[in-house]
This record gives C-alpha cells, structure tokens and sequence, in this order.
C-alpha cells in the first residue's frame, strides 16, 4: 500500500531558546502548567506573563528567557496538546497492526474524550479560536494526520485500499468527532457522557456502512 506523504505541522515554535538541562525543563513545565491553569480556569483574557509568573512561581524575567510574548507561551502550550493527538493515532495505528484493536470506534473515542477532558486549557483556547495563523495551521495539519491515521487503520482492518473514499470517510470521522468532543467537554460543569455514547452509536453506524462498501476501482 502507498503511504500519502504526512502533511508539515506548520512552523516552528515561537520560542527564544530550548531549555536543555533539568533545571530549565522543569521551569518550562511550571510556566506550560500555569498558563494551562489559567486558560482553564480564567481564560485567554486573564493570560498575562505576570500572571503566569506569579501561578508557576517563577521570576516573571525567567519567561522571557524562553518565551518573547504571551503568544508564544500559548503557541507552545496549543503545539503540547497537539502532541498528545499525535501520538494517541500512532499507538492506536499500532494496535491494528498488532491485531489489538477489536473495537475501533470505541477505543477511538475514549482515547481522544480523555484528552479532551485531560487538557482543559486546550479546550479553552480552542473554544475561543485564540490562536496565532502558526497554530491555526499546525491544528489542520494535525486533523489531517489523524485521519491519515484512520485511513491506515481502516485499510488494514478491512485488508484492502480504500482510495479517496476512504480518505474522504475518514475526515469527516474527524470533523464529526472533533465537534461533538468540543461541545461535551468545552462547559466548567461535568461532561454529558451520554453524548459521548450517542457519538459511539453515530461512528458505529458509518462504520459498519463503510465496511461494506466496494474497494476502490469494484463494483
């Protein structure tokens, strides 16, 4: 089978310098943790490099020292949930190859519900659209590499190539599932679980209908 060439995540990081001891790492990840904080439990609006400095407890000098404004703290932030996606598609491709993946619709969706509900400031910033045109097009590219993903996924379980229809199929499974997890989880409250169901029961009925159809070039 032919693999697509995997889209570029879009440009790099805004960031001053990579921190590379243990010290600078672990400052990184107190100023990454409390903007996550403050976007969950304030909002965009309430991010300032002060603010951040004071939740990490850091010298809000220490910031600048990676990071040049408050968008490249959100830019960095936005790129480690991204990240998380990534990689959830990767073990979940893995999977199917190991023969694992017995259920794909509803591993696929719990997998990415508890990133969703892992990462509150990611849903946040999402919610609001606070993001730079670098973010932007790094969140497309990595909708893009999910559905490349799927498509993998789908063409191995179903042991033929799938084409631009299941290409095509396997975006819309992002699209779709992107929306409603935004909606379920985007709230302060708790999270409707029965709607994650009802989004199993939806995916459950396009794939069985997607299993069905023709290869590619029959029928």
């Amino acid at each position: 089978m032919t693999e697509a060439t995997e889209p570029e995540p879009g440009a790099k990081p805004r960031v001053r310098r990579e921190p590379r001891q243990a010290r600078s790492r672990a400052r990184v990840e107190a100023i990454l943790g409390a903007a996550d904080r403050l976007l969950s439990q304030e909002g965009y609006e309430a991010l300032t490099m002060r603010r951040i400095a004071e939740d990490a407890g850091v010298p809000v000098g220490s910031i600048y020292q990676f990071y040049p404004d408050k968008g490249a703290v959100v830019d960095a932030l936005g790129r480690r949930y991204l990240e998380g996606f990534g990689s959830a598609i990767d073990e979940l491709v893995e999977r199917a190859v190991q023969g694992e993946l017995t259920d794909l619709v509803g591993t696929m969706v719990d997998v990415y519900s508890e990133l969703f509900r892992s990462q509150p400031g990611g849903m946040a910033l999402w919610a609001g659209r606070h993001l730079s045109p670098e973010l932007a097009r790094a969140d497309e590219a990595s909708n893009a590499l999910i559905a490349e993903g799927l498509r993998r996924i789908v063409e191995h379980l179903t042991g033929r190539p799938g084409g631009e229809p299941v290409r095509r199929a396997t975006r819309m499974v992002v699209w779709a599932a992107n929306a409603v997890l935004h909606e379920v989880f985007k709230g302060d409250g708790e999270p409707d679980l029965e709607t994650v169901d009802e989004l199993k029961r939806m995916l459950d009925c396009y794939w069985a209908d997607l299993r069905g159809r023709p290869a590619a070039g029959e029928g």
